[in-house]
């Protein structure tokens, strides 16, 4: 084997290497809260079209700047004329003609009703609200976020309860094997139990494939490849009766104050109104100032004449000029768009009005859901108490024989039934607070 045959096989074995490096690192990597809400904000799609936008806007305010410059232009035309002329009567010859023209033309606006000022004020107003409107969308990627990995931890605690509960099955499946083989009870009991494994081992199944959906769920938000995805499981304490609000009123005075919903609809009314301004300056006359410098040379086969340059320098002439304009009758044009700019003003306040009843709504709702929440996460944690007590007390009885197994198997399930609705309770309370904070600009960190 050559040397060169040599050094491919070793680099193909190191790129493998790496490859499998890279694969299990990435597999290895568990993603916590704050990069996942990181992650989407820098490669969410909405957020990076919003970014365009601004971009876009940064552009409309150096257009309208501009708008305030004087425009300069250069022309330019070279002419041939060729064929006969008459230099005498009866006198034809053949003539060869060209004509060079140059010319340098500078025009600025004096007056135009105000227009460039308050296109430029507009295209300001318009930046502002696409900054808001850029906050309200990261604000609700971070919120989906959260939403997604409290869903994820909600199926994993489901998972442990359902793995705890198949691993209770399995020992009682062989605690009843032992129990039967030295006949101090029946062998239905064994095939009673035999049924609760596989019901338990069904409903196992069913929790790891709604763990494994929520995090698919989560990884799809974040537009990250689902191979190797995985979290970092936070253990939530137990929420309490504190992380509730116990009034909405001032959660909704701090929406309307500062939520984005509204600071856009507020923006779009007063670039509405500049609207209507430029819409009157059509109603104005325009005065614009002109200056053109030209110049040009001739030549042609029949007569001789000073050089190219000569000409250029004798030729050259300076023009001024003021144009006036003053509009009589624009065929309904100037009337028409200013009519129009204001229904556009009295849209953007019904926008506004929309928003603010959409907000207003939207808390209520929060705070309703909050308040329910909280109240059956207090049930659901005195219905596990009791349960936990009543299947205690079951197997008690059953040891002395004074239970069969089916009705300790429905103690059992009952039970589980509690502990799955007290995580569901947990996690939608816990959910529904962080929507109230983000309602009042808190952070959405657990």
């Amino acid at each position: 084997m050559t040397n060169f045959q040599i050094n491919t096989i070793m680099k193909h074995l190191l790129l493998l290497i790496c490859t499998f490096c890279t694969f299990t690192t990435t597999a290895q990597k568990k993603w916590t809260l704050k990069a996942c809400v990181d992650h989407a904000l820098q490669n969410n799609i909405a957020v990076k079209q919003s970014e365009n936008s601004l971009l876009t806007n940064d552009q409309d305010i150096i257009a309208a700047k501009g708008n305030f410059l004087p425009s300069l232009s250069i022309n330019g035309s070279q002419r041939l004329n060729l064929g006969n002329v008459e230099v005498f009567d009866g006198n034809f010859v053949d003539r060869t003609f060209h004509s060079t023209n140059l010319g340098v033309n500078l025009s600025q606006t004096i007056f135009n009703g105000f227009r460039n000022t308050n296109v430029y004020k507009q295209s300001l107003i318009n930046k502002e609200a696409n900054e808001e409107e850029y906050n309200r969308i990261r604000d609700n990627v971070a919120l989906n976020v959260v939403n997604s990995y409290l869903n994820v931890l909600l199926n994993k605690e489901n998972l442990i309860i359902a793995q705890a509960q198949f691993q209770f099955s399995v020992d009682q499946l062989k605690r009843f094997k032992e129990l039967v083989a030295a006949g101090t009870q029946p062998q239905a009991n064994v095939f009673d139990s035999e049924a609760t494994l596989a019901n338990d081992e069904q409903q196992l199944t069913v929790a790891q494939n709604n763990y494994t959906l929520a995090l698919l769920s989560l990884s799809q938000t974040l537009q990250v490849p689902f191979d190797g995805f995985d979290v970092e499981i936070i253990e939530l304490d137990a929420p309490s009766e504190a992380l509730m609000y116990d009034n909405v009123q001032p959660i909704l005075e701090h929406a309307f104050k500062n939520r984005s919903e509204i600071k856009v609809a507020e923006k779009n009314i007063e670039s509405a109104e500049l609207g209507r301004e430029i819409s009157k300056s059509g109603f104005y006359p325009t005065v614009t100032f002109g200056y053109g410098l030209n110049t040009g040379a001739n030549f042609s086969n029949l007569n001789s004449s000073n050089s190219f340059f000569q000409q250029f320098n004798d030729n050259k002439g300076h023009s001024f000029n003021v144009n006036l304009n003053i509009p009589i009758f624009s065929r309904y044009q100037n009337k028409t768009n200013l009519a129009k700019s204001s229904i556009q003003i009295e849209n953007r306040k019904l926008a506004l009005d929309q928003a603010k009843l959409d907000l207003e709504s939207n808390i209520q709702r929060a705070f309703t859901d909050a308040k329910a929440a909280l109240k059956t996460y207090v049930s659901a944690q005195k219905s596990v108490a009791s349960r936990q007590l009543s299947f205690e007390n079951a197997q008690e009885r059953y040891n002395i024989g004074a239970l069969n197994a089916f009705d300790l198997d429905q103690n059992r399930v009952q039970l589980i039934n509690a502990q799955s609705s007290l995580v569901r309770a947990k996690y939608d309370f816990v959910f529904k607070t962080k929507v109230l904070d983000f309602f009042l600009g808190k952070s959405l960190a657990l």
